[in-house]
């Protein structure tokens, strides 16, 4: 196996744990359970590892939150498709930017929308409407997206963002 790919499945993994962590930092909003950590980690795997590699660290993380009762069902669809967003505006675009919009319309807007066949279906929500979720999802998205914007425009201002693709891409 080569060295990156090493590096990019420790560090997806690494993701993973501090968006588990992280999620012992949440808050209650409109029924929904926002952990603004699991966008911060999205929005970085996606800029640092790539679409795939963002998508597996949210899906793991949702994955284990889930077994340790620390999250929902509704952790995949927001987790993912702000990860898959981010990851794909920003390997396209190349801009932060990108990034951001990407998991603030992949995690509130589709990961929202596509939480209610599974509130209403399998968690047996009957309030549940399609719109239901998109406020939750965007508030918690925002919270992370706003923290990402922080750490990335200091990690991209000290030239170390540009060394750590330069890293993991070798």
């Amino acid at each position: 196996m080569k060295s990156s790919n090493i590096k990019k499945l420790t560090l997806c993994a690494l993701f993973a744990a501090i968006a588990v962590v992280g999620s012992l930092f949440s808050f209650p909003v409109f029924g929904s359970k926002c952990a603004p950590v699991q966008h911060l980690v999205n929005i970085l795997a996606g800029i640092l590892l790539g679409p795939g590699y963002a998508v597996a660290a949210a899906f793991i993380a949702s994955l284990i939150r889930n077994l340790l009762g620390l999250g929902t069902l509704l952790a995949f669809p927001g987790s993912m498709c702000g990860a898959l967003l981010a990851g794909l505006l920003y390997k396209f675009i190349k801009k932060l930017p990108a990034a951001y919009g990407g998991e603030l319309f992949g995690t509130g807007v589709i990961g929202g929308m596509l939480a209610y066949p599974i509130a209403a279906f399998i968690l047996g929500n009957e309030s549940a409407a399609l719109f239901t979720f998109v406020v939750p999802f965007l508030v918690s998205s925002l919270g992370g997206t706003i923290i990402a914007v922080v750490i990335t425009l200091a990690l991209a201002k000290t030239g170390i963002l540009d060394k750590m693709h330069d890293e993991l891409n070798n």
